[in-house]
C-alpha cells in the first residue's frame, strides 16, 4: 500500500478530486493532507472525506523537521502537492527524492516561477497572447517550477478568452489528468 500526502494551500478541488478517484483502491490511499493555511478550505473537503488534516506554520515548514517527521509517523511514501503554495524545503526533498509531484497550470517553463499560481497563470497567458495553454505535472525540485517534466497536455486559448475561460480549460484538464498520472507514477515506481 502506498500511502500518499497532499499538500494544499486553498480551496482543495484537486485534493478532493485526486482523493475520490484513489477511493477504494486496494494500492494506493490518501492518507493525510497537509496545508500551511488552519483555516483552509481543504480541510472541511477532508472532513468529508473522512481524511485526517494537518496544519504546519511557514515556520515549522520551514525551520524545523516537523513536517518531515510527521510524515515518517504516518509512514507516508509519496507526496502530491495540489494548489500548495510554499516553497517546499530541503529536508522535505531530501526525505523524499523523486517522490513529490506538482500540478502547474500552465505548459512550463512557460508562466512558472515565484509567484505564478492560480489565475496568476492565467492571466500572464492571456496577457501574452498564447494561443495555448494546459497543465504540467512534474517532480519538484530546490527551485519553483523546475523540475523534471512527468506529463502535459494542453488546451486552446481563443483570442476573446478571459482568464477565468483559460481557468475553466486548465481546471478540466487537471481534474482528468492529475489523478491517472499519479496512478501511473506509482505503477512505475512500484514495478
Amino acid at each position: 500500500m502506498t500511502k500518499i500526502a497532499i499538500f494544499a494551500s486553498g480551496s482543495g478541488t484537486n485534493a478532493e478530486n485526486i482523493a475520490k478517484y484513489f477511493e477504494g483502491n486496494s494500492n494506493i490511499e490518501i492518507s493525510l493532507i497537509v496545508s500551511n493555511k488552519k483555516d483552509a478550505f481543504v480541510h472541511e473537503r477532508a472532513k468529508t472525506l473522512g481524511i485526517e488534516s494537518v496544519t504546519f506554520s511557514k515556520n515549522e515548514f520551514e525551520n524545523t523537521n516537523e513536517v518531515v517527521n510527521y510524515l515518517r509517523d504516518k509512514h507516508i511514501d509519496f507526496i502530491v502537492l495540489a494548489g500548495f503554495l510554499l516553497k517546499v524545503p530541503d529536508n522535505i526533498l531530501k526525505a523524499y527524492p523523486n517522490k513529490i509531484v506538482n500540478i502547474h497550470p500552465a505548459l512550463l517553463p512557460k508562466h512558472g516561477g515565484k509567484g505564478m499560481y492560480g489565475d496568476n497563470v492565467h492571466k500572464a497567458v492571456v496577457q501574452a497572447g498564447d494561443t495555448e495553454s494546459g497543465i504540467t505535472i512534474h517532480y519538484i525540485n530546490e527551485n519553483y517550477d523546475e523540475g523534471g517534466v512527468i506529463f502535459q497536455a494542453k488546451c486552446q486559448v481563443g483570442k476573446d478568452d478571459t482568464y477565468e475561460d483559460v481557468a475553466k480549460k486548465v481546471h478540466i484538464l487537471e481534474y482528468t489528468h492529475f489523478p491517472i498520472i499519479i496512478e501511473s507514477i506509482l505503477k512505475d515506481k512500484n514495478g
